[in-house]
């Protein structure tokens, strides 16, 4: 019997640290052939593979493509692309396997891989956990897969930016924090006419500024340091593979993504007159209330990309959205989650009101909300801790709802701990009609996580 880290196969995608007893050539040569496996059990002989620029993830991509192929799928190499690229490859090449090495957001020393069966459908749960059973059980189908390279650069912008009508030539900041989306995103926002300001473009995978996320307020603030400094329209913050957007306004406000969805779900609705619109657990009650208030249904699901793709096509939303930046179109797009095509659809509706962004935003309801916040706690425990709490809960009385987690409703806001599926650490949020709410919410979450030894005392932004 072969043994892996099972901790690496998490909720929804597989993420390890890049280590001898992790994540390394040879597992990863492991995984390749465990997914080719999936695949042809389910009918499968192609698949597009892709990575980040993270330190390790070519050798990593070789190790994967070489697994794959011993199992006789047939590879087309795509390269160094964005996690959206091998996601919309699928649909450029008619193949219903795909698997990208990347971690995403994760810090430097962090590495994965997400794996796509069929169109805008990323493996979760028992199909992750199939692919873990491959491997320790030494259960592989062998052939000998063809390989083929792709650069998909060019028709990837070409297709994006076709679907788009921007009338208005905007200066805007692009900072992609050192990751991989510095090779393409501001080529694309040129392409449409945008006047691009580059910051932290360079490709890093050291990431020696801050980790490319944008749902951390030290590459925010730097955006919006930025739009200030430059004079700028708006600022645009992408993650490290490109699926997620940080937003900031031309006065240097941190627009959520929960505030920019309301915008972008008044975009679609103007076209698809009550259309579905899917959103995550961490959301503001804004997002639902404005969307009813425009003639849409909201939908509420659970967070993680490959949860709300799934729930997005069994509902047949026109568009989808997670507080962590994770933006979903499936009117004019494909229902993937794609942080450049959102940036393009932000664009153009700020294109069609003529308005600036502040002025927009500042036309949305609004709440007092914490960002996410996060802190520490391990993976062994974080699940059952999170039940534990849940119990306390639910025994006092309150109003919950344990689609994820769990969200407590109060009758002035509501507060979420959730546990992370890709790193070791707890969510939270929290949201009131007033700060003092919101202080009093915190401080009964913070009542019962102070039991658990296991759980850090510091509450980051993440």
């Amino acid at each position: 019997m072969t043994k892996i880290n099972k901790l690496m196969f998490r909720e929804y995608d597989l993420r390890g640290r890049e280590n001898k007893g992790e994540l390394n050539v040879k597992s990863v040569n492991l995984i390749g052939k465990a997914y080719g496996t999936f695949l042809r059990k389910n009918g499968v002989v192609d698949a597009v593979v892709g990575h980040d620029a993270r330190s390790t993830s070519k050798d990593f991509h070789d190790a994967a493509v070489e697994g794959l192929r011993s199992t006789g799928v047939n590879v087309i190499s795509c390269g160094m692309i964005l996690t959206p690229m091998m996601y919309w490859a699928q649909y450029h090449f008619k193949v219903k396997g795909g698997l990208m090495v990347t971690a995403s957001h994760n810090p430097a020393g962090w590495n994965g891989v997400k794996l796509a069966l069929g169109y805008s459908y990323t493996l979760i749960g028992d199909e992750l956990q199939e692919v873990y059973r491959n491997i320790v059980s030494d259960s592989y189908e062998s052939g000998s897969g063809s390989l083929k390279v792709a650069d998909i650069k060019h028709d990837y912008i070409k297709d994006l930016s076709g679907r788009v009508k921007i009338d208005r030539k905007f200066k805007i900041i692009v900072n992609t924090g050192n990751g991989t989306a510095g090779y393409l995103a501001p080529d694309l926002l040129r392409k449409v006419g945008c006047e691009i300001i580059e910051h932290n473009t360079k490709i890093d995978p050291t990431y020696p500024n801050y980790t490319p996320n944008p749902a951390e307020i030290e590459m925010m603030e730097d955006t919006s340091a930025q739009v200030l400094k430059n004079k700028c329209d708006l600022g645009f913050a992408f993650d490290g593979d490109g699926d997620r957007l940080g937003l900031v306004d031309e006065k240097g406000n941190i627009i959520p993504p929960d505030r920019y969805l309301i915008l972008l779900s008044r975009l679609v609705l103007i076209k698809h007159p009550g259309a579905k619109i899917v959103f995550d657990v961490l959301v503001s009650n804004a997002l639902p209330e404005d969307i009813k208030a425009h003639g849409g249904i909201p939908i509420m699901e659970k967070t993680g990309h490959s949860y709300i793709k799934a729930r997005l096509t069994k509902e047949k939303a026109a568009l989808a959205g997670e507080i962590s930046g994770h933006i979903f179109f499936v009117d004019n797009f494909y229902g993937f989650d794609d942080a450049q095509f959102a940036s393009l659809r932000i664009l153009e509706y700020l294109s069609s009101s003529k308005k600036s962004l502040s002025a927009e935003i500042g036309n949305t309801p609004y709440y007092i909300s914490t960002p996410v916040l996060e802190t520490d706690c391990p993976d062994e425990v974080k699940y059952e801790i999170v039940k534990k709490i849940t119990k306390e809960f639910e025994k006092e009385g309150a109003k919950t709802n344990t689609l994820n987690g769990v969200r407590v409703e109060y009758d002035d806001g509501w507060g979420i701990i959730r546990a992370s599926s890709n790193l070791p650490t707890l969510k939270l949020r929290f949201e009131g009609k007033s700060e003092q709410v919101v202080k009093r919410i915190k401080g009964v979450f913070k009542a019962k996580m102070d039991k658990y030894p296991e759980i850090g005392k510091e509450w980051r932004t993440g």
